[in-house]
């Protein structure tokens, strides 16, 4: 017999799986085996007192009572809302169970945000989760009173002149949901001056050499094509509005940049994505809306995306989303450089030096102290040794440096020329750098961990050189990023760093520093950044980033007058929760009393608390 209710009561509470509201728990079926032992044995237990019923889709633990409701909602999977038609409520103490019917109701319950029911891996939870955060950008979840019942959400409904057809939530042009909408799609194509965001991303990453081939797939007015041209690479476009006579052409770096969000029709857009990546024979880039805007920007719902005033379609992806429908598609992994934009890799090499890439943090190379003669003699020839060492964190191997050749000549090895630099230099200095490359190279074997980590075949030699020299092997490397990540769950910990802090802004549950100051920062607080940055992206033009150690949380601050004005006004901020990946945006741009930014010199500077 059960009567261990309180011990069940926490464990519900503490519950990783289902819905929390403040007096129950709300399972679907698909999750049960995955509850806690004690939860299992409790839910079987009220299960054989209704004659192990099958006719269930979620089980609703009551936190204060002994009691387990059996809800019965046939059309889960196929409804977006679906309603109520059948309740259990089963009294464990008493031994009794209570049948409410609801399928002869009028008005019965309904379901919302079905996401939260099921476990990620559950075939339709991204369509799930996708149509909620629709409804949360038009505002459609703000009150409870009018959404529980079918009656009340149906009015809801009629009110913004919206309707469904399957999951996909559709406005009623003239409250006829059969007339059909003529999307100008071409409309989409924006008139720019500079390099578009996605292009110029891969462009500051490296990705781009002097022999590299770009092509635009969905170039609208060709502005991209015309600047990379300019700059130097051979470059082509197509585009099926403006540029419909030119011919698709292979590439090195394809650009598909906000086209697949523009495509109504979900074959077509698959197809399209399918096609850019045949012509790509090294990088694909790939850009897509995100869910980041507010809602008082008068968008209409349209399929499964919106419709704006310039009467274009615009499909909203959620960040994971889009990378998930990437990977899908193409069967490689997209790899993050923005908010919305993603580059996929054909090597696999070449994206895991990527990867590194972006974890190099920037230091300077020692400065010369005292010259002595030997080394004035061959200060020319030592510097590429001295700026290897600097970017690399170690002595080159054989092979790695053009003027190797030159140097062994005059001083036999790298090590002994190495030594005539020290005379000069603080070797401390060194020591540091080298520190540093340990800790980049950390952060990027940590984070791909969220990822699929490559196994050390799988590097380039220079990374396989860096990670033998300053870790003597990948295991071990391997290992001490694994336990920085363990670190990272204790907020407590990133409390007493961020508040040890030599720079920044300290608040009761967070700290504010500059984004340039982020390389100089302990490697927990830029691991604890780089699990919203390298999963999400960083928003652009953002200059400020606020950690919070209360709960698991980074948060983006454009503040565009920052360098120029005392107390310059912040524009826009953007929040990552990193137990959802949920992100929120808020535009200040036209509120009078948009937060102001005050002791700005703090934020270089150890603060007091505020």
């Amino acid at each position: 017999m059960i009567n261990n209710f309180e011990e069940i009561f926490n464990t519900a509470r503490q519950s990783i799986i289902g819905k929390h509201l403040p007096n129950n728990l709300y399972v679907h079926i698909s999750t049960l085996t995955y509850l806690d032992n004690i939860l299992q044995k409790y839910e079987e237990e009220g299960r054989k007192l209704v004659n192990n019923i099958n006719d269930f889709t979620l089980v609703k633990f009551n936190l204060e009572e002994a009691k387990i409701s059996y809800l019965y909602y046939p059309d889960f999977d196929s409804n977006p809302h679906p309603p109520l038609v059948k309740s259990i409520v089963v009294n464990i103490v008493e031994k009794t169970s209570k049948i409410i019917h609801y399928n002869q109701s009028n008005n019965p319950p309904i379901l919302h945000r079905k996401e939260t029911f099921v476990r990620v891996e559950y075939p339709d939870y991204f369509k799930f989760k996708h149509l909620t955060n629709i409804e949360e950008q038009l505002g459609l979840l703000d009150n409870s009173r009018y959404i529980g019942t079918q009656t009340e959400w149906q009015q809801l409904l009629t009110d913004h002149s919206l309707t469904f057809i399957d999951h996909n939530l559709v406005c009623n042009i003239n409250n006829n949901p059969e007339e059909f909408i003529k999307i100008d799609r071409h409309k989409a194509a924006i008139h720019r001056n500079r390099l578009s965001r996605p292009v110029n991303l891969a462009l500051e990453a490296g990705l781009f050499s002097d022999e590299t081939t770009f092509f635009d797939y969905g170039c609208g007015h060709g502005l991209d094509v015309k600047i990379m041209a300019e700059k130097g690479y051979k470059s082509n476009g197509w585009d099926l509005y403006y540029q419909p006579n030119n011919i698709f052409q292979k590439a090195d770096i394809v650009n598909l940049g906000y086209i697949i969000n523009v495509i109504e029709n979900v074959a077509e857009r698959r197809e399209s994505l399918v096609k850019a990546w045949s012509l790509t024979n090294q990088v694909l880039i790939v850009a897509a809306q995100v869910l980041i805007d507010d809602r008082q920007k008068g968008f209409m719902v349209y399929g499964d995306g919106i419709i704006t005033e310039r009467n274009t379609f615009q499909k909203y992806y959620e960040q994971e989303e889009l990378k998930t429908y990437i990977e899908q598609v193409l069967n490689k992994e997209a790899i993050p450089a923005g908010l919305g934009i993603y580059f996929v890799f054909r090597d696999e090499e070449k994206a895991n030096n990527f990867r590194a890439s972006r974890f190099h943090s920037k230091v300077k190379t020692p400065r010369i102290l005292l010259p002595v003669k030997k080394f004035a003699d061959y200060q020319e020839l030592l510097t590429p040794l001295m700026n290897f060492y600097t970017e690399r964190g170690r002595l080159p191997e054989k092979g790695e440096l053009t003027q190797e050749t030159e140097i062994k000549t005059e001083f036999r090895s790298f090590k002994q020329a190495f030594k005539v630099i020290l005379q000069v230099t603080n070797e401390s200095e060194w020591d540091n750098i080298a520190d540093q490359r340990r800790q980049d190279i950390l952060l990027y074997l940590a984070l791909s961990r969220f990822g699929n980590r490559p196994n050390i075949r799988q590097l380039s030699p220079v990374l396989k050189a860096d990670i033998k020299h300053l870790f003597g092997n990948y295991q071990a490397a391997c290992f001490l990023a694994d336990e920085m990540l363990i670190t990272l769950r204790n907020l407590d910990i990133i409390k007493g760093i961020c508040q040890g802090l030599k720079v920044g802004k300290i608040f009761e549950k967070s700290c504010l520093i500059h984004l340039n100051m982020l390389d100089s920062l302990p490697t927990l607080l830029r691991l604890y950044e780089g699990c919203a940055s390298r999963t999400i992206g960083r928003m652009e033009g953002a200059n400020l980033i606020r950690f919070y150690f209360n709960i698991p949380r980074i948060s983006y601050l454009y503040v565009p007058d920052f360098n120029s004005k005392k107390e310059p006004l912040l524009r826009t901020t953007m929040t990552i929760d990193l137990q959802d990946l949920r992100v929120k945006y808020r535009n200040f741009a036209d509120d009078k009393n948009a937060p102001i930014i005050k002791d700005k010199h703090l934020l270089m500077v150890k603060s007091s608390m505020v």
